[in-house]
């Protein structure tokens, strides 16, 4: 590695989202993240963990990454030493899942080693953009009236794609509303696994109105429940939760359990993993885009260079700042290109500042580690 960290810092923040945002796993006001600094030589390296406060979306929080941070992967560091971060993954293999805890640490690695050696991280990934597509992700809200709104606002942006969260009760009727509004719009849905496959023939209803994709529709665990909801539905099914690895995501297409992957990096252990998984549906045939998590820029900008990547053909969740936040907690935002486009940030690493300032507003609790 060009630099050995010498200092691990936690910092876990709470970000007051503009408007409410509602899932079939309920209803987000606030953010909570757990930013990760890496520091030595003087230069300084930030990776955002992806995981959420409570165990919704993911088995891991906010609070069980800090625990396996602080307990087990940086005593393992100390023991064996740290590693180029594209090792740093298999040098943490022996603790078992928890990927979003690893994330978190290898994203900060990359950013220090690349601002050490001057180099923005999405070329050293393999990135062939300088901008990338930008999607929209719209939650479910109280009344069609007011999905339209949304809807209509990010028609007007300029969006790419939308996609709308749906569950039972809240599904044909809405996507049936938008497309009769916006006939060409590239639309899509995502379940977050709130259906069961005694539900096939309500998800089907979806296909006549030109759905880009349905986002994990049954459980995270359910490959085979997938595989044969993908044999009944003509609409195309993308994976989301379901993939936690390359090898996950190799066990569901063996499958045919989706004809879309959706790619997080901190679902799937970190930056090589994500491309690894892109790697792979690239050799496919298999679209890939970049899902979001309500990531401050520290994160977006991450999902910006791993969507600079050739096989990250569809619009991703990679959304303007001022969709989410008033004031994040790094600069400079970002902002939404007259081409429905994010912009690669130039400089290197990931490309952001941390605002220290906004940081200490924000800030909940902090931890400091030696190494």
């Amino acid at each position: 590695m060009t630099v050995q960290p010498e200092v691990v810092e936690g910092h876990v923040v709470e970000l007051p989202l503009r408007r409410p945002f509602v899932t079939s796993f309920g209803e987000e006001r606030t953010k909570r993240a757990l930013l990760v600094r890496l520091a030595g030589d003087g230069v300084e390296g930030w990776g955002e963990c992806v995981a959420g406060a409570g165990p919704w979306f993911s088995a891991e929080t906010v609070e069980t990454a800090q625990h396996v941070i602080r307990e087990f992967a940086l005593p393992l560091l100390r023991r064996r030493g740290w590693p180029a971060p594209g090792e740093l993954g298999a040098r943490l293999a022996p603790i078992r899942g928890h990927p979003m805890a690893k994330a978190g640490l290898e994203a900060a690695a990359w950013d220090l080693d690349c601002r050490a050696r001057g180099v923005p991280l999405w070329e050293v990934l393999g990135g062939e953009r300088r901008e990338v597509e930008a999607g929209v992700s719209l939650g479910i809200e109280s009344s069609l009236g007011e999905l339209l709104e949304q809807v209509t606002a990010a028609v007007e942006h300029g969006y790419r794609r939308v996609k709308l969260k749906i569950k039972p009760g809240w599904d044909v009727e809405p996507v049936a509303a938008v497309r009769d509004r916006y006939p060409d719009l590239l639309l899509s849905v995502d379940a977050n696994a709130a259906y069961t496959l005694d539900d096939a023939s309500r998800l089907e209803e979806l296909a006549v109105y030109d759905l880009l994709m349905i986002e994990q529709p049954l459980t995270f665990d359910d490959l085979v429940g997938h595989a044969r909801l993908a044999g009944r539905l003509r609409s195309r099914l993308c994976l989301d939760e379901s993939i936690t690895s390359p090898h996950r995501a190799w066990e569901a297409l063996e499958l045919g359990a989706c004809a879309i992957i959706n790619i997080k990096q901190g679902r799937v252990g970190g930056p090589v993993a994500a491309v690894a998984v892109h790697d792979l549906a690239r050799k496919r045939g298999v679209p890939v885009w970049c899902g979001g998590m309500l990531e401050t820029g520290v994160g977006r900008a991450l999902n910006v260079a791993l969507a600079t990547l050739p096989g990250f053909s569809l619009p991703g969740d990679i959304s303007a700042t001022e969709r989410y936040w008033e004031e994040d907690v790094a600069k400079p935002h970002f902002r939404l290109t007259e081409r429905g486009t994010v912009a690669v940030p130039v400089g290197p690493g990931l490309g952001v500042e941390v605002d220290r300032s906004r940081l200490e507003e924000t800030r909940v609790a902090l931890w400091t580690e030696k190494v």
